[in-house]
């Protein structure tokens, strides 16, 4: 894909790569469940990841952020390679990283404007923030995610499953991260809040000019979101490429995911993490 070259849904125009994995393996005993990932992702650009159950998808997902190490292969953000980072290295780089987790993963001890601001809370020893200063910015985003202001004094649990995701998705950009992964961000919502959620994304993507790299089931969003899309099968990406080729992909295992039929190649698997 040129790096030139516009999303349809308006998102930045896309620079170098700024995600590189090749030959990418992770077995937990005797099950492999990747077995050589590769695929570039440039600057600016929004990948989606597809399959079923169990194929993989979040531990390649937490393989790129380091909450699960890679047994071999390579990772390489923005050149380096991050695989095997420790200690001050590792701190660095996740401060580029900003994540809407699946299950919202909020702090229900604390107010939300604290969960939304709790990575600017965190680094304030070294970025010199004040807890009035991110306050601030949490309020911000919040009203980016179309959030009223009385909702950062509230606590998770007085929020229904859409408000929460739109708190997990003004924490992913509080810190205005390089790169924002989203772990199955419409599921557990009804058709009008996940197309909401989906329109927030590609906004806020579009402000930040963040690169982003999603795990989904739901095709709605991955055609809403996705500049390419890419499928992970059996361990290995069978397929990539621009979200307005999947209908004709000449692929019969994305052809018979994106369409949900319960015949063709693909079979019922179980017990993969």
């Amino acid at each position: 894909m040129p790096a030139t070259e516009f999303n349809p849904n308006g998102m930045a125009a896309m620079g170098g790569i700024m995600m590189g994995l090749r030959g990418v393996k992770k077995a937990f005993g005797k099950k492999i469940v990747l077995n050589g990932v590769d695929i570039d992702i440039r600057r600016g650009e929004s990948v989606v990841i597809i399959g079923g159950s169990g194929t993989g998808k979040s531990v390649l997902l937490k393989s790129i952020l380091g909450l699960v190490e890679a047994d071999s292969g390579s990772i390489k953000i923005d050149g380096k390679e991050t695989i095997r980072l420790r200690g001050k290295a590792r701190e660095a780089q996740m401060k580029r990283f900003g994540m809407l987790f699946q299950g919202g993963a909020l702090f229900d001890s604390l107010p939300v404007w604290q969960n939304v601001a709790f990575g600017l809370i965190q680094g304030r020893r070294v970025e010199k923030i004040t807890m009035t200063d991110a306050r601030d910015i949490a309020m911000a985003k919040l009203a980016a995610v179309g959030l009223k202001p009385e909702v950062g004094d509230m606590f998770p649990a007085e929020l229904s499953g859409g408000m929460q995701k739109r708190v997990g998705l003004a924490r992913a950009i509080a810190t205005e991260p390089e790169i924002i992964f989203f772990d199955e961000p419409t599921t557990g919502l009804d058709p009008i809040m996940a197309d909401i959620i989906n329109d927030l994304i590609v906004d806020c993507v579009k402000q930040l000019g963040a690169t982003t790299l999603t795990i989904t089931h739901d095709m709605a969003s991955a055609r809403k979101i996705a500049h390419r899309i890419a499928m992970l099968h059996e361990g290995r990406l069978i397929w990539n490429g621009p979200v307005s080729e999947i209908d004709n992909s000449g692929n019969p295992y994305v052809d018979q995911f994106i369409h949900g039929r319960a015949q063709g190649p693909i079979s019922m698997q179980v017990g993969t993490p």
